[in-house]
């Protein structure tokens, strides 16, 4: 029997996905300033009823490659003879936009990262801001040719159109080439705020929905009946899972801890100690020694994300054997999911909970994620509801490979070990200066390049060690700590001083985009 559709609640916001790192975010940044949304592919939108939308999102930023696609045309050319609604594109949408308008793209004009933009045309749209801020790009297209009827609001400080409005059947149609969702773009909330106020949107979101949505998608499966297993790292977000997952299924959870053996120093232990006093006592396995000598020489990192993701695949295939067990929970975070590639964007590195878990086990056991659409911030929220300490909550992320993400070149345990020793160092003088809480990540890179030295007055070739600091909110951008002169010479004398095969080090200064947080 076919299901009647839920309806639309009033006030929701569609964002159109055609295909990027972005579009979750966006829908994530409507939820923070208090409004509904729903995220829906552009090859559906021939499917919907575009009435009920009181205002409609065009999102992506696969650059110019998809533009060929006639489907993809079709939808946006749809949205625009039949929604009633204002309509804004960002990136990908506002070149999408442009063309089917009739304007013109052009390549050849890349932008990435930290870019000033200035107004040109004071409109509704960019009230609050002034004339001139910071915004954050991400493309390698643009628009050349104004739609016909069209206004510029924005240039970029490289000339690019960084900004339009156009009317179409007496409704507003913004494009802008920038990222208002990203954090760094300064004023990027004020203008999601103006757009929300055009299109007279209902507030209906609440905090508390995060952790409604997360029990509801656990309680999907609270008749299976039987053991249930989830896999703990002593991360937030596993962490957060877990107690979650404990509140459904009680007793027939069972914790399980997978020393991998590319943990940072100390952790292991840390996090035994973590998970019993929050109530998850877990079953803890060693398993080190198969991770470390699979991973032995092993160069390609994508290689060894899919090494370590199998070889997670057969502990807990052997656990959930075991156990009787047939529900598998685990923490996978959205940023985890788009960088995966599996949500039609491109994919930038294989996590080992998403993509990297092999399908066979998929088929065999019911994965549950109930935070799969949720970003850090956002379970840092659930946590704080859980009553989870403030200590824990701001412990810095840690990728699933471990240390194998900033290793790179052929993994070797002797690079490991430097890693994870310049990795302690970055963190405990991070602290001692108060400043460990007030970046989102910071760590030691250390890969094959190495460096003349003089140690004890004699020659000493040692391994180059790349510090990585940045700050950010959701991963999804990030821009590099600007740490005082005197904290990275303290860890830089630290690191060469304790750590014999070590002899320079480095400081990592580029955004992401176009780079990524970990190197791996």
């Amino acid at each position: 029997m076919t299901q009647e559709p839920k309806p639309i609640p009033r006030g929701t916001v569609l964002v159109v996905d055609y295909g990027g790192q972005y579009t979750h975010l966006l829908a994530r940044r409507f939820r923070e300033l208090g409004v509904l949304s729903l995220v829906e592919p552009y090859y559906k939108v021939k499917q919907l009823d575009l009435r009920d939308y009181p205002a409609i999102v065009l999102s992506g930023d696969h650059g110019g490659a998809a533009l060929a696609s006639g489907e993809v045309e079709e939808s946006a050319e749809r949205i625009l003879r039949e929604a009633l609604a204002p309509v804004l594109g960002v990136n990908y949408g506002h070149l999408l936009l442009a063309k089917v308008l009739g304007g013109g793209l052009s390549g050849g004009c890349s932008e990435y990262g930290r870019t000033r933009i200035k107004i040109v045309t004071r409109n509704e749209l960019f009230s609050g801001w002034s004339s001139e801020e910071e915004v954050w790009m991400n493309h390698s297209e643009c628009v050349s040719g104004l739609p016909p009827g069209g206004t510029v609001l924005a240039v970029s400080e490289n000339g690019v159109l960084a900004a339009f409005k156009v009317v179409v059947n007496n409704r507003p149609i913004y494009g802008v080439q920038f990222h208002p969702e990203a954090s760094h773009t300064s004023k990027g909330l004020v203008l999601l705020e103006n757009f929300i106020e055009l299109a007279n949107l209902e507030r209906k979101w609440r905090k508390e929905l995060y952790y409604e949505q997360a029990i509801a998608e656990l309680e999907k499966h609270a008749r299976e009946g039987g053991v249930v297993v989830a896999a703990v790292s002593g991360g937030l977000d596993s962490t957060v899972s877990a107690l979650l997952a404990k509140r459904v299924f009680g007793e027939r959870l069972v914790p399980v801890f997978v020393n991998h053996g590319l943990f940072r120093e100390g952790e292991v232990e840390e996090v035994l100690e973590v998970l019993k006093s929050v109530g998850l006592k877990p079953l803890f396995l060693d398993a080190s020694e198969r991770f470390l000598s699979r991973l032995e020489g092993v160069a390609d990192c994508e290689a060894r994300r899919a090494i370590i993701g199998e070889e997670f695949a057969k502990v807990f295939d052997e656990v959930m054997e075991e156990l009787g067990a047939r529900l598998f929970v685990q923490g996978t975070i959205y940023p985890d999911v788009v960088e995966s590639g599996f949500t039609g964007a491109g994919k930038v590195k294989t996590h080992h909970n998403v993509a990297g878990l092999p399908a066979w086990f998929r088929e065999k056991y019911t994965v549950v994620e109930p935070l799969k659409y949720l970003y850090k911030d956002e379970v840092r929220e659930l946590a704080r509801m859980l009553g989870l300490p403030e200590h824990f909550i701001y412990k810095h992320p840690f990728p699933g490979p471990g240390l194998a993400a900033r290793v790179v070149g052929p993994f070797t345990r002797k690079k490991l070990e430097v890693c994870r020793k310049a990795s302690a160092v970055v963190e405990k003088v991070l602290k001692k200066h108060g400043l460990y809480e007030k970046v989102w990540q910071a760590f030691a890179v250390v890969g094959d390049d190495t460096w003349v030295g003089v140690k004890g007055g004699a020659r000493k070739q040692g391994f180059v060690v790349i510090v990585r600091v940045v700050e950010s909110t959701d991963a999804m951008t990030a821009d590099y700590a600007k740490l005082p002169y005197h904290v990275l010479d303290e860890i830089s004398r630290e690191i060469t001083r304790s750590i014999d095969d070590v002899t320079m080090v480095t400081y990592a200064i580029t955004t992401k985009p176009p780079s990524t947080i970990e190197p791996c």
